[in-house]
């Protein structure tokens, strides 16, 4: 059984912004499962099917990012699942829009989704599927940046990079996290958009 969680914020206001690239992967893998998101359910959207013969329980939290590992805590709790298999999809700033990294355990690197969930699971040694998003010139813009749409250059690139990262998950679910570490960690950066 595995829980695959996207980061994101509520709200129509959210739903196409940088912070919210979690949610549209979730949301890309609920579509080639056949999982429709249709449950309010530990504190988020739910639904629950099996891809490639597992069982796959999708969630995207609507606590708001500060407060994800509520969400997340409520659905381990109730489905007594095993750390090593929950998937957290997070937006990151530190890689170019277009690239995804997988890993596996490690701090929060100041991501207050990533933080919640550390907090209230006490465990790191979940997977996170972080998708670049890029960073803004100055520090000081870094809020306004995540909570902002994706220009033109970057929307054909993040489109494509939320493909990658749901294929992703299928690799690490038929094939294992090596595999997929091995093999998307070190795909060149030939989509990346410039900010």
């Amino acid at each position: 059984m595995i829980l695959v969680v996207g980061l994101g914020n509520p709200g129509k206001e959210y739903a196409q912004t940088k912070h919210n690239v979690g949610f549209l992967v979730v949301d890309e893998i609920g579509k080639r499962a056949g999982i429709k998101l249709n449950k309010k359910k530990f504190q988020g959207t739910f639904g629950e099917g099996f891809l490639r013969r597992n069982k796959l329980l999708l969630l995207n939290p609507e606590t708001y990012m500060n407060r994800s590992g509520e969400a997340v805590r409520s659905a381990v709790e109730f489905y007594k699942l095993q750390t090593e298999n929950i998937m957290v999809l997070q937006d990151e700033m530190d890689l170019p829009a277009g690239r995804i990294r997988i890993k596996k355990g490690g701090g929060s690197a100041g991501h207050n989704g990533i933080k919640s969930i550390i907090s209230h699971l006490k465990d790191k040694e979940f997977i996170r599927i972080r998708i670049g998003i890029g960073k803004p010139l100055s520090k000081s813009k870094a809020v306004k940046h995540v909570l902002s749409g994706f220009n033109e250059n970057e929307s054909e690139v993040i489109k494509s990079s939320i493909l990658i990262a749901a294929d992703a998950i299928e690799d690490i679910i038929q094939n294992g996290l090596d595999h997929a570490m091995n093999k998307y960690n070190t795909k060149p950066a030939n989509t990346e958009a410039t900010n």
